[in-house]
């Protein structure tokens, strides 16, 4: 669809709409023997290898702390089917109650960090603090992804991505154009 109409001024503050990175995911921590889980949208794929992901974490919540803290956490991804529970994570504290208690999630243990892997998430990588530079001015995080535990099934997941004012939009239809790239840019 070839696009005809004039484009108008929008709200900077609402650009998430259309520049979301990727789905929004629950990280979980664990410091002191204190686990929590967040909900976060605002993440991206910094490096290959070694795999780096940034992250920004508010210092106003909950997690940010135990994550500065121990320097590790765990990135989980959930499908569809969790979107009331990743709702309701992410318009709660961890403070003050069990997260993985409430919402009825299954604390997996993490093979090289402390924080657990949610069970019934599609992906949950562990990761590692690679970079803290950005942290106390921007609350922006690096870590280094050290273990990835993907489920086979789907190959796609049906995930979601926040585009601000309570909409999720749903990653959709997958469309394949693998012949068309150069093998090193795959």
């Amino acid at each position: 669809m070839t696009i005809n109409a004039a484009k108008q001024d929008f709200p900077v503050s609402k650009a998430r709409r259309y520049l979301e990175p990727g789905p929004v995911v629950l990280v979980s921590s664990r410091c002191n023997g204190e686990s929590n889980i967040m909900t976060l949208g605002w993440h991206t794929i910094l490096e290959f290898s070694p795999s780096l992901v940034g992250c920004m974490i508010s210092a106003g919540n909950h997690s940010h702390q135990m994550i500065r803290q121990s320097g590790e956490c765990v990135i989980n991804v959930p499908t569809t089917e969790l979107t009331d529970k990743v709702v309701g994570i992410g318009n709660i504290s961890g403070a003050q109650i069990d997260k993985f208690s409430e919402f009825e999630l299954t604390a997996e243990s993490a093979r090289l960090v402390s924080a657990s892997l949610i069970k019934e998430c599609h992906a949950s990588f562990e990761c590692r603090l690679y970079e803290d530079a950005l942290v106390a001015a921007n609350n922006f995080f690096i870590f280094e992804i050290i273990a990835a535990h993907v489920a086979p099934r789907p190959e796609y997941p049906t995930t979601l991505h926040y585009t601000g004012d309570g909409i999720f939009m749903v990653a959709g239809e997958m469309i394949n154009r693998r012949e068309l790239f150069s093998k090193e840019m795959l």
